[in-house]
């Protein structure tokens, strides 16, 4: 018999705040994260902005030693992975190590080390590169440092597919779980790409928003005059347990994991197929799996990314599966509050999602003020709503054609 997956506890870095409580607090207050890039001089850039972690400390949760040895994308795995353990007061010790897992996902990885380290070589010879360059560059050093300071060691692993990575590691490892291959697994993902070379190359895309003089309406998402989304960064954790065990030990159980489902696209390198036909199969399958119809779920966290191109295809996918707005459920895009976290930004949005069933809130769409008739839905302009929400949709995609979608639901003894 499947086992019956439950989140416990989670944690969160994020441009609203450093913990899940002030993430939550910055959603309800319809807050921007956005602001003037400070991590590099970005005067010469066509983007001038971005969504950064702000007064982000991380011997808060490693030691100063370690911290000066890790990529910013290790240290907010770490700090996230920190707050969802303390949250569900799952403990890790001689009795259960072997059965809980780690799935930090990332899509870039240690871009920031790298790119320092790029330069030592250019600039001082190959003597000069560190040798903490590959284990701070690879994507699943997040993972291992996550799996290093909190002693689990059950099954481990990164899942990179750009930007739906941290929602395939939460389905993945909700499906390990119900296997029974563990029974909990920290899972989520991080994200810090606010560099020179991230921000040029998504520039060189023509995917990034260039309003420099309106950075904090800049994410306008399902808005007619967006025009390419925000960078953002930080992390995500969830904690996954089997039913039974989060029982035994008294665990405060948040939301189940009820559905998941992955499709590709098989299009294009970095476009959505115009007909939204993956999206579309992949919300379906998700509510196959899990049992439910349409008609039962109460909101959709939407990937909507703020692209020309994507937003169109997503609410297309949208009315293919759920109807019109007469009977779609509401739908909102967190990144319009704090940008887009690439390979994070599945499992921070899975939060924001989690929080809705918990609060009876639909967070909001920002800075929607010119309505495109192409994306017609309810998207929660401007203003959080209260609202009875039982099940969340939870949408993510990534360049390649990666579709995942993510169904949680109100926990019900």
């Amino acid at each position: 018999m499947e086992r019956r997956v439950v989140v416990t506890g989670m944690g969160a870095v994020t441009p609203l705040g450093l913990n899940v409580p002030e993430l939550w607090a910055g959603v309800l207050a319809a807050a921007s994260g956005v602001g003037p890039i400070t991590h590099f001089d970005a005067s010469d850039h066509a983007t001038r902005f971005a969504a950064e972690v702000k007064a982000f400390d991380p011997t808060q949760t490693m030691d100063r030693k370690e911290a000066r040895r890790t990529d910013r994308f290790v240290q907010f795995a770490v700090a996230a992975a920190a707050e969802a353990l303390q949250h569900s007061g799952l403990p890790i010790d001689a009795h259960n190590r072997d059965d809980v897992g780690v799935f930090m996902a990332s899509g870039i990885g240690g871009i920031g080390t790298l790119s320092e380290q790029l330069e030592a070589l250019s600039s001082r010879g190959p003597g000069r590169v560190s040798p903490f360059l590959i284990p701070s560059m690879i994507t699943n050093l997040a993972a291992g440092q996550v799996s290093i300071t909190t002693g689990a060691r059950g099954p481990s692993c990164c899942i990179t597919s750009a930007c739906a990575s941290s929602a395939h590691a939460i389905g993945e490892a909700a499906e390990t779980i119900r296997r029974g291959w563990a029974r909990a697994i920290i899972a989520g993902g991080s994200e810090a790409s606010i560099t020179p070379i991230g921000i040029a190359g998504f520039n060189a895309m023509r995917a990034l928003s260039t309003r420099n003089e309106e950075y904090a309406t800049a994410s306008r998402p399902f808005d007619a005059t967006r025009d390419g989304f925000v960078m953002g960064e930080g992390a995500g954790a969830l904690i996954l347990e089997d039913l039974e065990y989060a029982l035994a030990r008294g665990a405060p159980i948040l939301a189940e994991v009820v559905g998941y489902a992955s499709t590709s696209d098989a299009y294009h390198i970095s476009n959505l197929a115009e007909d939204g036909e993956g999206i579309a199969r992949a919300i379906r399958l998700a509510l196959k799996r899990a049992g439910l119809t349409h008609h039962q779920v109460s909101y959709i966290n939407a990937h909507a990314t703020g692209t020309p191109a994507g937003d169109p295809v997503e609410t297309a996918a949208i009315r293919e599966v759920f109807g019109t707005r007469g009977s779609a459920p509401p739908v909102s895009a967190s990144k319009s509050q704090f940008g887009h976290l690439l390979g994070a930004a599945g499992v921070v949005e899975a939060v924001v999602s989690i929080l809705a069933i918990r609060h009876g809130q639909l967070p909001p769409t920002l800075n929607l003020t010119h309505p495109d008739p192409a994306c017609d839905l309810d998207y929660v302009p401007n203003t959080p709503r209260s609202a009875q929400v039982d099940v969340v949709l939870n949408n993510s995609f990534g360049f390649g054609g990666h579709n995942v979608c993510l169904l949680f639901r109100r926990y019900d003894v």
